[in-house]
């Protein structure tokens, strides 16, 4: 009976086994790069909470505060993603050249600007910010240095980009290994045998992210061989694709502040809740980053095949992709919950911190397979160019539903960070919900 209906639909299972090949061979690199980026992240906050639970608090608060600062480079990277996967499946090769160094010259005058402007910015910001006083303490030399590592962070983002788009994410994994060794070295060395103390945290970053750059620049001059020329024209195109994705970051990264600041509001234990939802990220970032893994492989599958002019098999292609990804983040999630304890006592020695992170991490569980779908979804419909509908569902579900759920149950009827967590669940359904329905209604096939 499925095969019949499945040829009825023009699908057979010869098709589809190539589209779950396809899908494969960009999907698991990219779950090893986001394994990388996940180590580095996790050892920050291993590292914190070895120092202290303000620390650990400061550094989570940091992480969100900084990434507003690197939405260019995001909104570049996604327009880059989809200019550049489309023109590496055709014929144009002066035109792919032309693309990949205009974009490489904006991305550097962009960081360099935002780098020297991000160091002088963000301390203030944080000052203005509704967070404990001791957080602001931390975070504030953390955050100096972070910014001086935006222009290396900037150009490691876009370049890897290009180089998926290029179907050369092996190269890319390559590199973000070399950058997650050096950062989790440097960590232990620079906190623990060094003056800088805390501090470390933040140089092992920067520099980590500066190693990574130079090796990826390596990777990309080998894509220049010919005509090449820098082009306004090419850059206010790829931006003009990337710009939602980068107001969609954003959003993102203010509602996950805010967040932050509602946290830090509640009446009992803020310090210890806004460590244990640092911590509950992080693990939870297990399962998060695969996911964006797939969703970024996903943009550059779908992007190959619209290219090509092949639509259907894209929108086939996207669906592939997202069910691998499920699939697996299925078992990612089983897994965490069963040992969401152990876990979460890793990371923090503070009894009232372990608990409020397994309770964050079994509620949050229970949405994880959708929040997978979802963002898998999203990386199709970006690589197809409707990077305007994501944001406008990203932005909904997190601005309309989460944030004003969250202060409601959280802060004005009092039940505390439970509600919170559980606010997040019925942002994330909502998610699930609109951009399911738009991909399945097929109009994003027409953006070429």
């Amino acid at each position: 009976m499925v095969p019949r209906i499945l040829r009825e639909k023009g699908i057979s299972f010869a098709r589809i086994r190539s589209h779950l090949l396809n899908s494969w061979s960009m999907s698991w690199p990219m779950i090893f790069i986001m394994l990388f980026d996940f180590l580095i992240n996790l050892t920050d906050v291993f590292i914190a909470g070895k120092i202290g639970k303000e620390v650990q608090a400061s550094v989570g608060f940091v992480s969100q505060v900084y990434f507003i600062f690197i939405v260019i480079a995001n909104a570049l990277t996604v327009g880059t993603v989809t200019t550049v996967s489309r023109l590496a499946a055709s014929t144009d090769r002066d035109a792919l050249r032309s693309t990949i160094y205009s974009v490489l010259v904006a991305t550097l005058a962009a960081g360099f600007l935002l780098s020297v402007g991000g160091y002088f910015m963000l301390a203030p910001v944080i000052r203005m910010i509704g967070v404990p006083e001791v957080v602001k303490e931390y975070g504030i030399p953390l955050v100096e240095i972070y910014a001086c590592g935006l222009v290396s962070h900037y150009f490691l983002i876009n370049t890897n980009g290009i180089l998926r788009a290029n179907r050369m994410v092996k190269q890319s994994m390559i590199t973000m290994a070399c950058v997650c060794v050096i950062n989790v070295a440097l960590n232990f060395v620079l906190v623990f045998c060094t003056p800088l103390g805390f501090k470390g945290i933040a140089l092992s970053t920067a520099l980590s992210y500066l190693t990574g750059a130079l090796i990826n620049a390596l990777m990309v001059k080998k894509l220049f061989t010919g005509t090449r020329r820098f082009s306004m024209e090419i850059v206010r195109k790829v931006a003009a694709i990337g710009w939602p994705a980068g107001l969609l970051q954003i959003m993102w990264q203010l509602g996950s502040a805010m967040l932050f600041i509602i946290l830090g509001r509640l009446p009992e234990r803020s310090v210890e809740v806004l460590a244990a939802f640092t911590n509950g990220l992080r693990i939870e970032s297990a399962i998060f980053m695969p996911a964006f893994a797939f969703n970024m492989a996903n943009a550059v599958i779908v992007g190959n095949l619209m290219g090509e002019g092949r639509k259907k098999d894209a929108f086939r292609g996207g669906l592939v992709t997202a069910a691998i990804g499920v699939g697996i983040i299925a078992v990612l999630t089983l897994l965490v919950v069963l040992n969401a304890r152990t876990l979460s006592g890793f990371l923090s020695g503070h009894d009232a911190v372990v608990s409020e992170s397994v309770r964050y991490l079994y509620i949050s569980m229970a949405s994880e397979p959708f929040m997978a779908w979802a963002v898998i979804i999203g990386g199709a419909l970006n690589g197809a160019g409707d990077t305007r509908g994501v944001m406008k569902i990203v932005s909904f579900s997190q601005w309309i539903v989460r944030l004003p759920l969250a202060y409601m149950l959280g802060i004005v009827l009092g039940l505390g960070p439970a509600a919170v967590w559980w606010s997040m669940n019925a942002s994330i359904l909502v998610h699930f919900a609109l951009i399911t329905r738009r991909y399945i209604r097929g109009r994003w096939v027409h953006y070429a």
